[in-house]
């Protein structure tokens, strides 16, 4: 076991308790730590993620190094604003008085992160910490040694390591942890892991996020443009680390009639992207481990499947590439239909009619994401109104995650809370109610003995009728 893991929550929260984590400067000074790490250690960040997931260089850069530092910028810009107390209005019942919400950090809070965003999917939580004001410990995903050993190490060098602490190690570590109090718990991961994380918690109470995942449908209407939709398509699915994305395009819907059309346009231009031969592509990442390699053959191997393949299916055991696949009508009792694929296979299911798709996603369990390509105002407008998921993107996959005006969450079975931007923050805060009145406007009424003109006061006060405070003061 880990140096360091039993009592770790304990050391921490004596770290707290003197306040230091608090201060306004040591958010900015841990902040500013975190982005001069993204500014001096682009090349063993990216190399780190080449060596657990083959990720392509621009890749690397576009979605972790860079997705960390304009979180960290955003987080600087509006942190003296985020902390600053937020006036609310007050009622007749309190009168005269007035009224704050007060953001305070939650304590000690742990983030157990996952292995397809290592670097991102670690440090924007943190950050969101940080800034609150907490004192926390990262647990990165051992299946991505490679960035959790770097995450370790720079994070040792740059950041005050009494109130930030990295902790590395695989189930023993995690579960040594969960067994500390924390003031809050953040997972990234897999719904079994996720029920483990909730029951842990539950006995200190313990409040969670859990970013999950599901199966997130993608519905392509025939009145778009096929190129583009395309392109957009195979980006949200393939271009995003193969697949291995909590928000990339599961299983797509469209038209029985518009099937073949939609399967040309991604064929044609998946080939421009990745070649003939996509497994032999450097732009395509490898899936993380042979354990994730086997289970998604396992959902291809299906004999309910084999058969339904229309592009794709080449693999690389060696080198743990899958090309980009496409089954098209797989069964519904079939696997790939049923487990969340989380890789770079996507069955396509077919309709009669475009707004049937509505009717098939709610059948299932709500996702993390949803996404609609029509130009159909009618069908945007239903399909935003009856599609409950985390979040739902029209004509696009993904990018509302890279929004941080934008709360990025599950619901139900893909995951509870949300972060991003000031959500972030808000995740990692207590709102703390503050009422101030001064010594006068104290009346009487609301004091023993009670007698039924002081009720009548009383009532007449808290409909906030003018009238019937008159009546009540002069006694009719």
């Amino acid at each position: 076991m880990a140096l360091g893991v039993e009592g770790v929550a304990g050391e921490l929260r004596s770290i707290y308790a003197t306040g230091k984590t608090k201060t306004f400067e040591w958010r900015v000074s841990q902040l500013k730590a975190i982005l001069k790490i993204t500014a001096h250690h682009e090349k063993e960040i990216v190399e780190a993620l080449h060596s657990d997931l083959k990720k392509p260089e621009l890749e690397a850069f576009l979605y972790e190094v860079s997705g960390v530092s304009s979180v960290c910028k955003y987080a600087l810009k509006e942190l003296h604003r985020w902390m600053m107390p937020e006036k609310v209005k007050t009622s007749m019942a309190t009168y005269p008085s007035s009224a704050e919400i007060v953001s305070e950090p939650l304590g000690v809070v742990l983030v157990i992160s996952t292995w397809n965003y290592p670097f991102l999917l670690s440090l924007e939580p943190v950050i969101g910490a940080i800034a609150a004001g907490n004192a926390v410990v990262l647990k990165p995903s051992e299946i991505a040694p490679a960035t959790s050993s770097l995450l370790l190490k720079l994070l040792g060098e740059y950041m005050d390591t009494s109130a930030v602490k990295v902790v590395e190690g695989a189930v023993p570590e995690t579960t040594a942890l969960l067994e500390q109090k924390w003031d809050k718990i953040f997972y990234t991961g897999s719904g079994k892991v996720g029920r483990i994380i909730l029951a842990a918690a539950a006995k200190h109470l313990t409040p969670v996020v859990l970013e999950l995942g599901g199966k997130c449908p993608v519905v392509v209407d025939s009145n778009v443009n096929l190129k583009v939709t395309a392109r957009r398509l195979i980006a949200g699915k393939w271009c995003y680390n193969s697949g291995q994305t909590c928000i990339s395009a599961d299983y797509a819907i469209t038209t029985k009639e518009y099937a073949s059309t939609l399967v040309d346009a991604l064929s044609s231009e998946l080939e421009k992207f990745y070649g003939k031969d996509p497994v032999k592509s450097n732009d395509l990442s490898s899936i993380i481990n042979s354990y994730h390699f086997d289970r998604l053959t396992k959902l291809l191997d299906d004999e309910k499947v084999s058969g339904k393949i229309v592009l794709g299916g080449q693999r690389d055991k060696a080198n743990l590439k899958i090309a980009p696949t496409i089954v098209l009508d797989a069964p519904e009792d079939s696997l790939i239909l049923n487990e969340e694929i989380f890789g770079p296979l996507l069955p396509i299911v077919t309709v009669n009619k475009i707004e049937d798709s509505i009717t098939l996603i709610k059948a299932k369990e709500k996702p993390l994401a949803a996404y609609l390509f029509t130009n159909d105002k009618k069908l945007k407008e239903e399909f935003i109104r009856s599609v409950s998921a985390g979040g739902i993107a029209i004509n696009e996959i993904a990018l509302h995650a890279l929004e941080p005006t934008l709360p990025f969450g599950g619901v139900g079975e893909s995951g509870m809370g949300s972060y991003h931007g000031k959500f972030s923050f808000d995740a990692f805060s207590h709102k703390k109610s503050v009422l101030q009145r001064g010594f006068s406007g104290d009346p009487a009424a609301r004091y023993p003995p009670y007698t039924p003109g002081k009720l009548k006061f009383l009532q007449a006060m808290l409909s906030g009728s003018i009238i019937r405070i008159l009546r009540a003061l002069i006694g009719w």
